[in-house]
């Protein structure tokens, strides 16, 4: 007989005082670059939805944080021996998952325009997007080109496409809603763009949106964001009482203790 969640993964139940009904939800936080975030997008989803908890998907950008540590590189390049083991690491996991590595070079990717262009999308649009992207970053050995920026984009159209079809009209007024507040990214069944998935997102306007202002200052506000709750690396998860877990391990202890504030 399988255990529940929270004995498999050993987490401390959170304070009573803090429990309450409500819909047990995580924010996933999480940087293109990161190797270990590579592994971690590609099992939250499922994991999550195994749980009953809603899945925030956070992406922002390590960088700053490191530099505001003293370094101007990944501490995986840093400390070389921590390198290695961390990459052997990673292919032992990738190799659980049945998914094969393929190291980006160099590494770590610069993952600025990547994070802008996932916050020019519409919320519905990010975990595919993501998901892609980490494959073809950490699987395809693409990087963060802007090949693999456009097969992201087109594998997040295809998802968008799927759903508008099946969609009320409530509901596909809420997926035209980007996290920037950006508009027009939803491309009309007789729009007209190179990209053959033009039916679901208009990519040329997601690449445009994410060159603004708006999604430039969205960024540095959800970088600042991560600063503030406490993450120093990635990938992270945050529980609705603002409890820090760090590390794609930390996943399913992450998703115990929202069940516990819940009441699950």
């Amino acid at each position: 007989m399988s255990q529940p969640l929270e004995a498999k993964s050993g987490a401390k139940s959170p304070r009573p005082e803090a429990r309450r009904e409500h819909q047990p939800r995580l924010q996933f936080w999480y940087d293109f670059a990161s190797n270990y975030s590579w592994i971690a997008a590609r099992r939250a989803q499922a994991a999550a939805r195994d749980a009953g908890v809603a899945l925030q998907w956070k992406p922002f950008l390590l960088g700053p944080i490191f530099a505001a540590s003293g370094w101007n590189d990944s501490p995986f390049n840093v400390y070389p021996a921590k390198g290695a083991y961390a990459w052997r690491d990673v292919a032992r996991l990738a190799d659980g998952l049945g998914l094969a590595l393929t190291r980006p070079e160099p590494f770590p990717q610069n993952s600025l325009q990547a994070a802008r262009v996932a916050l020019a999308l519409p919320d519905a649009a990010l975990p595919a997007f993501t998901v892609a992207l980490f494959a073809a970053e950490f699987e395809q050995g693409l990087g963060l080109s802007e090949v693999a920026l456009r097969q992201a984009l087109a594998t997040a159209s295809a998802e968008i496409s799927s759903l508008l079809a099946t969609a009320s009209a409530e509901t596909s007024s809420l997926l035209a809603t980007a996290s920037a507040g950006t508009s027009g990214l939803l491309a009309g069944p007789g729009a007209s763009l190179e990209e053959p998935q033009a039916a679901g997102l208009n990519i040329a306007a997601v690449l445009a949106a994410a060159g603004s202002d708006a999604v430039k200052q969205a960024l540095r506000a959800q970088t600042e964001a991560a600063v503030a709750a406490g993450i120093f690396g990635a990938p992270a998860f945050i529980a609705s009482d603002g409890e820090l877990f760090w590390g794609n391990d930390r996943l399913e202890q992450a998703l115990a203790w929202e069940l516990a504030l819940a009441g699950r």
